[in-house]
């Protein structure tokens, strides 16, 4: 349900404002006393966790200063209703990028964003933020080092995602000065912080089934890794240059900036860090991007053909092969010079909050039946080495034996998906009648 406003009121909304980083600007919204804040999002009704409810969020929504709309982005009426009387829109919906679904990306990232813009026009909305991707300039091939914004977008990109993200972005520059609506975009590189719920719960799930061990690639590879708070900070800088007025508001407008948190890490060294400070050993053993992609092909195949039976979305895609091996860090001097951005919380002490915050997902805090997963994996890890040898003879080393071990290959492979085929889709076919 949309509040009504009066007219001495000032709104903004959060599109996907119940997603990760969405949630901390709207706490930080609120706590500037900006705007009334305005939280539109797929689900029919918000559901506070425990936390939110008794803190400022909570608070908030009492008092009236934030409302909940539903509103799918690719229904256009329900857009324009969810920004009925709204002076700024942080566009911030994005779907699931770790599966590689051209059509839902398509439908969100560009038709959604199209109904966000044309939706602004229409209501009058003055200035739209919208939350892009560094990955719209990442063709999956190619390191990135201290780009800027002059990179120009590759002609292939990574994955559908990141296509669709940067159709997304481009709309939203194409929009600037339309009815006098004034547009940037933010691309924040690697957020992390406390209420993730992919980056550290998916490491912790790793490191407890024993599969953390691995460092794809030779582990040199550099990351700008950005903390949550420094991001919607952005956001906040953002909006304040664009209502700026004057030289300020034309140079920011009609553009994108990298968001970073100005302290380039190695990937390795930073996924380490967090391991080690919730208690769990650091990966050590380095296999090369050249013999994972293929198994990395394998898996996304297994999953387009045993999803529907619920095998659960792999985290070893070839997308994310190219993301784990590669270097990706970015220049935010534009940022810092035209919108006044800075970080406000330096790495250590956002990694130090990070795991302050997962003190649950500790080592010390296994479940028991993790053990034994932990074991199971041990012997899926044995026939993973069985595989990337038989690769390595097959397809690098020259050998006379193809015959015989493209058969290991074959036979090693139906052994590991054995090992992680879902139980239900292993019952098919196996009940008896009583």
């Amino acid at each position: 349900m949309v509040t009504e406003v009066t007219e001495t009121e000032r709104w903004c909304v959060v599109t996907g404002g119940r997603g990760f980083a969405a949630r901390h600007l709207v706490e930080m919204l609120v706590h500037y006393q900006m705007f009334n804040v305005r939280i539109a999002d797929l689900a029919p009704a918000i559901q506070l966790e425990p936390h939110e409810e008794t803190g400022i969020l909570g608070e908030a929504m009492r008092s009236g200063r934030v409302d909940y709309v539903s509103a799918d982005l690719r229904n256009k009426s329900q857009v324009v209703k969810a920004f009925q009387g709204a002076e700024v829109v942080f566009h911030m919906a994005a779907p699931d990028s770790s599966i590689n679904n051209y059509q839902l990306h398509y439908s969100v990232n560009v038709q959604g964003t199209t109904n966000v813009i044309d939706a602004c026009v229409e209501v009058g909305v003055k200035r739209l933020i919208y939350t892009s991707s560094p990955s719209v300039v990442f063709d999956g091939v190619h390191g990135i080092l201290n780009a800027d914004e002059t990179m120009p977008y590759p002609s292939k990109h990574n994955d559908s995602y990141s296509a669709t993200k940067a159709e997304g972005e481009a709309l939203i520059m194409k929009a600037n000065g339309r009815n006098g609506l004034l547009t940037c975009c933010i691309r924040p590189s690697s957020i992390f912080g406390p209420g993730d719920k992919l980056l550290v719960p998916s490491l912790v799930a790793a490191a407890r089934a024993g599969k953390s061990k691995f460092i794809i690639g030779d582990g040199s590879n550099l990351y700008d890794f950005t903390y949550v708070e420094n991001v919607v900070h952005a956001h906040v800088c953002a909006e304040r240059a664009l209502a700026s007025g004057g030289e300020v508001c034309a140079k920011a407008a009609g553009q994108a900036y990298f968001i970073t948190n100005m302290e380039p890490i190695k990937f390795w060294e930073f996924m380490s860090q967090l391991l080690e400070g919730l208690g769990y050993e650091r990966p050590s053993i380095k296999i090369p991007a050249i013999i994972m992609m293929p198994i990395a092909h394998i898996v996304e195949l297994a999953y387009k053909l045993l999803g529907p039976y619920g095998m659960k979305v792999p985290q070893l895609t070839p997308s994310r092969v190219r993301l784990l091996s590669c270097s990706r860090t970015f220049d935010s001097s534009k940022a810092k010079d035209l919108l006044g951005y800075a970080p406000v919380v330096p790495l250590q002490e956002g990694i130090k909050r990070t795991i302050d915050s997962f003190s649950h997902l500790t080592a010390q805090n296994q479940p028991k039946e993790e053990v034994t997963n932990k074991l199971r994996w041990k012997k899926q890890t044995l026939i993973a080495i069985v595989i990337l040898i038989t690769l390595y003879l097959k397809f690098v080393a020259t050998t006379g034996y193809s015959v015989v071990i493209t058969a290991i290959l074959v036979a090693s492979i139906i052994l590991f998906f054995r090992g992680i085929i879902p139980e239900k889709m292993k019952l098919v076919g196996s009940e008896k009648n009583d």
